[in-house]
């Protein structure tokens, strides 16, 4: 299917979803004929978590952290430590491109399938430092916002990794 940002329907749900799946499938195809060596470059001297690698590996654990961990109380998988509480960029900086790609498409599918049954006000389990439960309305939007901040980063981190530039 072709990456858009125009729902089939114009019900919030419908709304909300197609633009979470449009801001993963923007970071993917900011990723899109990418060489492995150039997802692991940090360009930016003052920045050296910010690799293209780092940077979607990061969106897929974020989206881990706030459905499956926070949102319906499972457990933390996540590969971050109080030692280390960026390791997701580290890993990502590592791995081989496609597969943080794939994990990141897994982790989509994961979080598709865990909110298909649920409502937009339903609240989450675990709650905010505030006290406050957050609705599912919140995390989708909370999602989209990370997720279009970081596509900002992966613009840049693409052109200058080989002058790719684009939608």
């Amino acid at each position: 299917m072709p990456r858009t940002d125009t729902p089939d329907a114009w019900d919030e749900r419908t709304t909300l979803l197609t633009m979470l799946q449009y801001t993963r499938d923007t970071a993917a195809e900011k990723c899109r004929g990418l060489a492995d060596d150039g997802a692991g470059e940090a360009p930016l001297g003052t920045s050296p978590l910010m690799t293209l690698g780092g940077v979607v590996n990061h969106l897929r654990w974020v989206e881990h952290s706030w459905v499956e961990n926070r949102f319906v109380g499972g457990p933390d998988r996540g590969p971050w430590t109080d030692e280390s509480p960026d390791q997701e960029f580290l890993d990502g900086a590592r791995l081989p491109l496609a597969e943080v790609l794939a994990g990141y498409e897994e982790q989509a599918r994961a979080t598709d399938a865990i909110i298909a049954d649920l409502d937009l006000d339903d609240r989450s389990v675990t709650p905010l430092r505030s006290g406050e439960h957050p609705t599912l309305r919140w995390v989708v939007l909370h999602l989209i916002e990370e997720n279009a901040r970081h596509n900002g980063h992966l613009d840049i981190l693409r052109e200058l990794a080989d002058g790719v530039t684009g939608d």
